[in-house]
């Protein structure tokens, strides 16, 4: 390694930073926000305290090789819900992240999962989600995500983020927190995981038992 790189990744891990991968020449990634949307009323969260993070915190600081994109812009999107009750299932990788009505997909009640084919197996560094950012307050149940590059995910399966901690998507309970929708977004660091499918599991929200999501984007290296 150069002394140049060697000498990054120290101050990265003395820094906290979360280093995409131990080699080469790396930069903090950087996403873009889209508008904030103004959220009004009240919402009730019937989770326990110990599984939600009541405050949005700031997106992990994430170094990624030179080169990163999002893999995910304009690929092919497949649903458990073959029939979505509003939007359209390419929305989620169209890469419009407005908040407003008509930017969403929303998706039947209970356990439901969509899936980005990235076309080939790629190195990933980091998942992007929006699930739904305007009208009340929410967050939503059973978040997981997982990458493979076995399209039916029968087989190298690997979980990156999981809130389910009642284990309602039935692939364990998860240490992660449930979390407030804003319009930032939750950023997820991914190690260097290679995978060419990533599917991402919810259960309904706070508000009600729909299933939305505005954007999801994938970074990795092409």
């Amino acid at each position: 390694m150069k002394t140049k790189s060697l000498i990054a990744l120290l101050a990265a891990l003395c820094a906290g930073v979360l280093p995409a991968q131990a080699q080469g020449e790396t930069v903090e990634l950087k996403i873009d926000t889209p508008p904030y949307t103004r959220i009004s009323g009240m919402s009730s969260f019937s989770i326990p305290p110990q599984f939600f993070e009541r405050e949005p915190l700031p997106h992990p600081v994430i170094q990624v090789p030179e080169g990163t994109t999002n893999l995910a812009r304009g690929r092919p999107v497949t649903s458990s819900d073959k029939a979505p009750a509003e939007g359209e299932i390419s929305y989620i990788t169209d890469g419009d992240k407005d908040g407003d009505e008509g930017f969403d997909v929303e998706l039947a009640p209970g356990v439901q999962w969509v899936q980005i084919d990235l076309g080939k197996s790629a190195e990933l560094y980091a998942v992007a989600i929006w699930h739904f950012h305007r009208w009340r307050p929410r967050a939503y149940r059973s978040v997981v995500v997982q990458i493979s590059n076995d399209a039916g995910f029968k087989k190298d399966v690997t979980t990156v983020f999981n809130n389910d901690y009642e284990n309602k998507a039935g692939l364990g309970i998860g240490r992660d927190k449930v979390y407030i929708e804003t319009n930032r977004g939750k950023l997820i660091p991914v190690n260097a995981v290679k995978g060419r499918y990533v599917r991402l599991y919810s259960a309904g929200n706070t508000v009600n038992g729909a299933n939305h999501y505005v954007e999801v984007e994938v970074f990795g290296k092409p």
